[in-house]
């Protein structure tokens, strides 16, 4: 679990932060991946890394992501954190290894629950730069990604571990199902493009 990001507009432009009730969600986050996508350099190799555990009902949001995206069987991104085979402190390190020995250069998206401020609660963040696992509960854990998508999913700021294990999963279900349905739609829409452009060449 990561912190929520305290990044204003003017500091990070390329940062959406946008509510689960918005109606516009999943464009805005699709829209906002393509972005990214486009400043990769053609056959750049998609990498999702999705942070979490299945143990806490609040930590549950990356690996049910993981197992949301698994389902498609793309050959278009390789996925890593799963609610079967789940990327927490314990092995975070060893599997950022086995990333940067298994690809050269390849464009990485972390995918965490953060803990933020009430009113943020049910929002989903789409941020530049790496994600900080671990930061919401005080764990030193290295960064993950060239972008990163966090989905707050409770109030944070005090015993954070008791309000992980005490969020709504209905809240957490919904959260991974949008994070997980945008990034793939972004995805086959960044590889249609790139193929287009191919052609065109």
């Amino acid at each position: 679990m990561s912190s929520s990001s305290k990044v204003s507009p003017l500091q990070e432009p390329s940062c959406l932060k946008i509510s689960h009730t918005d109606p516009d969600i999943y464009s805005a986050i699709t829209h906002r991946l393509l972005f990214h996508f486009s400043r990769t350099r053609p056959g750049t190799k998609i990498v999702i890394v999705c942070i979490g555990t299945d143990r806490s009902t609040g930590d549950s949001l990356g690996p049910l992501v993981g197992t949301s995206l698994s389902r498609f069987h793309s050959p278009l991104f390789d996925l890593y954190g799963t609610l079967e085979d789940p990327i927490h402190a314990v092995n975070l390190e060893e599997t950022l290894t086995l990333i940067n020995e298994r690809y050269s250069n390849p464009f990485v998206i972390g995918i965490d629950a953060c803990l933020g401020h009430s009113t943020s609660v049910g929002s989903i963040q789409v941020v530049d730069g790496p994600l900080r696992p671990g930061a919401g509960v005080n764990k030193q854990l290295p960064p993950v990604g060239d972008i990163h998508l966090t989905g707050i999913v409770n109030v944070g700021g005090f015993m954070e571990y008791f309000v992980l294990q005490n969020t709504r999963l209905s809240l957490v279900m919904r959260l991974s199902d949008i994070i997980a349905t945008s990034l793939y739609s972004a995805i086959k829409q960044w590889n249609l493009h790139a193929k287009s452009a191919a052609t065109r060449e």
